[in-house]
């Protein structure tokens, strides 16, 4: 089982755009890479895996705090460990 630490490499779901009227999308939910910047003795939710990121996105980086982990619905504004490839 994998524990979370910091400078560990994850993955974060993005929210996507709103939904508009017609159902559809602009920018869909997808995943980024982020790097864990802080674990909690107390998380702030309560979950036992929330963590800090900062997100790597082609815009830019930006900061979350306490985002929940989610390693099988992979919901927006969680995280999950990378899939390994191969």
């Amino acid at each position: 089982m994998q524990v979370p630490s910091v400078g560990r490499v994850v993955h974060y779901v993005s929210h996507g755009s709103p939904v508009l009227p017609d159902g559809t999308q602009k920018y869909k939910p997808q995943c980024r890479a982020a790097i864990i910047t802080e674990v909690y003795d107390d998380p702030p939710a309560g979950g036992q895996d929330d963590v800090g990121l900062c997100v790597l996105n082609p815009e830019g980086i930006f900061l979350q705090r306490g985002r929940p982990h989610d390693e099988l619905g992979h919901q927006g504004g969680t995280w999950h460990w990378p899939e390994r490839n191969g």
